[in-house]
């Protein structure tokens, strides 16, 4: 039952959310107040404040990076996984811009860019796109090599290919690293806001604690962590939507010849 599910998910989250307020219900601690002080300064903020002009910004933000890093990151993980001349040749620079923080680069992107919401957006691309690329890297080499030799026997195109064969094999590989540019983009996404703009959560945090407005301050740190985990479990949604077939495999027995995970048959690109 779905709300057996729910309830399953839900209890400990709400049992730590009951004790942070039965606990810190007489706080006096000017730099921990009261956990229903923040919550209720999160709903003013939002009636009254430019909370959700804040959010709205960064939600856009996020989601134009992450859109354009999927793309990137994509279209060229299937090109340099399938290439091997091209894979080796690029190793070097992949391995090194996926060890060089991105962060490094805020104070840079704005002396250049200004403050703009295209510098943000730019960052957050640059962040994310790394996790993606080189997830789809691996995805396309895990490929069964079998069915390479069956598409190419097959003589598929290699548009077709690419889009009915290599591109269904590397969607697990794929989602995987979507989820991790996820987590990259909303904290680039705050970072660049702390950093250079006017509007925006990060901006919204940094002025609150500017001027010692500490339950605005946690208000704002709580709606990013929300913000946060409603973009993870959309994106699980869509990853159960997408990876319906790959979820759903019933589990091979322990004497049958192991077999990576494929796409849908060859069979049907043909018919």
């Amino acid at each position: 039952m779905p709300w057996k599910s729910f309830l399953r998910q839900s209890w400990l989250p709400v049992l730590i959310l009951v004790l942070l307020l039965v606990f810190t219900a007489g706080s006096t601690d000017f730099y921990f107040p009261p956990v229903s002080t923040m919550l209720s300064t999160l709903w003013t903020e939002f009636v009254h404040g430019d909370l959700v002009a804040d959010l709205g910004f960064s939600l856009r933000n996020i989601l134009f990076g992450l859109a354009i890093a999927t793309v990137v990151g994509v279209a060229a993980g299937l090109v340099i996984g399938e290439v091997r001349v091209l894979r080796l040749a690029t190793a070097p620079l992949l391995d090194f811009a996926r060890a060089t923080p991105t962060v490094g680069f805020v104070p840079v992107i704005i002396l250049a860019l200004g403050i703009g919401t295209g510098p943000k957006v730019f960052l957050i691309f640059l962040g994310s796109v790394w996790p993606i690329l080189l997830n789809t890297v691996s995805g396309v080499q895990a490929i069964v090599p079998a069915v390479h030799e069956t598409a190419r026997s097959y003589r598929i195109p290699w548009f077709l290919r690419f889009r009915r064969v290599i591109l269904p094999g590397a969607v697990p590989q794929i989602v995987a690293g979507i989820r991790v540019a996820l987590q990259i983009a909303v904290i680039l996404m705050v970072v660049s806001e702390i950093y250079g703009s006017s509007v925006g959560l990060g901006n919204f945090i940094l002025q609150s604690a500017t001027n010692f407005e500490v339950a605005d301050t946690w208000a704002g740190t709580i709606l990013i962590g929300v913000l946060g985990y409603v973009l993870s479990v959309a994106l699980l949604i869509a990853e159960h939507f997408l990876l319906g077939w790959y979820h759903q495999r019933p589990p091979r027995r322990a004497a049958s010849r192991p077999v990576a995970a494929q796409p849908p048959e060859i069979e049907e690109v043909v018919a």
